[in-house]
């Protein structure tokens, strides 16, 4: 469960070329507008670009779309929501494992029942988060997923992807904060100006 990325490149940003092994984290941190959702929206081929994306010894270019994004789950500094209520978001068959994974990341369970609209940013982010892990991606690619948490939340956060990733779960994490990126990340990389990676 390897990835290469290998010349990854849009008018944005890159060149990127890396390696992250099966069961680590590449912690990635750089200024704002840097290219560093530049870099996650390409691995997950929703933006245009050149370049080369091979995970656990699959091209993605051999993958249609859908097989791809069960491999690769992103999660957006700020995700999408169509429903009215938070549960509406959720399959209903698999309650119990939402449910348990809202626990383990301290989101109330009322919330469930709630409109969208009432839940926090910090919510928000948490709860996308749960419905990536439900499909439970062999890569993960979180984008600032505890921005807008407090200390408390971004440990469990940071506590529930580190399972994961001892699980064999890949992991990029692109965050504001160099303590994180030292205390997620296998491996860390700072995004400079221009779209350019350095270690």
């Amino acid at each position: 469960m390897t990835l290469f990325v290998e010349g990854l490149r849009s008018g944005l940003a890159g060149p990127f070329t890396f390696t992250v092994p099966q069961g680590q984290c590449l912690a990635i941190t750089g200024a704002s507008g840097s290219g560093k959702t530049v870099l996650l929206r390409m691995i997950a081929d929703l933006d245009p670009h050149e370049g080369k994306v091979v995970f656990a010894g699959t091209d993605r270019a051999s993958l249609p779309a859908p097989a791809w994004r069960r491999l690769a789950g992103l999660v957006p500094a700020r995700s999408g929501w169509w429903a009215d209520t938070v549960g509406e978001h959720f399959p209903s068959a698999r309650e119990a494992e939402w449910q348990a994974l809202a626990a383990e990341l301290l989101v109330p369970k009322a919330l469930f029942a709630r409109s969208i609209e009432d839940a926090s940013t910090g919510e928000r982010q948490r709860l996308a988060l749960i419905r990536a892990l439900l499909a439970a991606p062999r890569l993960l690619l979180l984008d600032e997923p505890t921005a807008s948490l407090d200390p408390v939340s971004t440990r469990a956060v940071e506590t529930v992807v580190s399972q994961r990733i001892a699980a064999g779960t890949t992991v990029i994490w692109v965050t504001h904060d160099a303590a994180q990126a030292g205390r997620v990340g296998h491996m860390a990389l700072q995004m400079r100006s221009g779209g350019v990676l350095a270690p």
